[in-house]
């Protein structure tokens, strides 16, 4: 099973970072979230990923370069290509790096992945997002819906600390920036058939719009609803509540 990487995207709101890298570089406990994703889908036995480059893509080529030891001639052979396709023997992977432009909109990256993909089912997600949803229970569901699209639905992050007060206005807990138990959010980890292509019309075409709501239009959308943990690191402070649960020696994105 193939999974796509959308990891082209500017990251504005990062861009303390951002400035100098892409997103999905930026580092949780010494590790890019890259890497913290990629990882959460090895677990359930996925090895096989295709990265879709866009903004400073070429940092991400050399992370992954340096991961699979290439000379540097044979990073010369590579860069002059659009898509490279790697070895990691030690981490069992197999890495797939597709340049799909700078101002290429998510859409538009899965578009020009058309002869990657084939006519095979594969998953998706964004460089952005941990969760521990398990991926073969996803696919399963996918497969039993028989439905062009799968997402897995989460419910939302709340923006500010929730408070929990009783009759006399005491507050009795506090939680900051918990998940809410209640409403539905795309949690960005879909299972996707090579049909829904043919919805997307070129470059400029966002995948969330369009695409997605002509799928839901027509009953070929289906949701694979996640109770368990989800974050998407949108801020600084994200990647500090990230760093923080990592410090306390837990990693809720691996643990299953």
């Amino acid at each position: 099973m193939k999974i796509i990487i959308l990891a082209g995207g500017l990251g504005t709101r990062l861009s303390e970072y951002t400035k100098k890298i892409p997103k999905p570089m930026v580092d949780i406990h010494g590790k890019p979230i890259l890497m913290h994703i990629i990882e959460s889908y090895q677990i359930y036995g996925f090895d096989d990923f295709c990265i879709a480059l866009g903004y400073k893509g070429e940092i991400i080529k050399k992370y992954f370069y340096d991961l699979a030891g290439l000379s540097f001639s044979e990073r010369d052979e590579y860069n002059s290509k659009e898509i490279v396709e790697l070895k990691i023997p030690n981490r069992d992977l197999k890495i797939t790096l597709a340049n799909t432009g700078k101002e290429t909109l998510t859409g538009g990256r899965i578009k020009r992945l058309k002869e990657y993909i084939a006519n095979e089912t594969f998953m998706l997600t964004y460089g952005d997002g941990l969760s521990n949803v398990n991926f073969k229970e996803l696919l399963i569901d996918h497969k039993k819906a028989n439905k062009l699209v799968t997402v897995t639905a989460v419910h939302p992050i709340a923006r500010f600390g929730e408070l929990t007060i009783d009759s006399q206005n005491n507050v009795i807990s506090f939680k900051e920036k918990p998940q809410m138990q209640e409403g539905w959010i795309n949690g960005g980890f879909f299972v996707v058939e090579p049909k829904i292509l043919d919805f997307i019309k070129d470059d400029q075409t966002i995948f969330e719009e369009e695409p997605l709501e002509k799928a839901a239009q027509i009953n070929e959308f289906h949701a694979f609803k996640h109770e368990g943990f989800w974050y998407c690191m949108d801020t600084q402070r994200d990647k500090d509540y990230l760093e923080n649960l990592v410090s306390q020696g837990t990693i809720p994105w691996i643990e299953t």
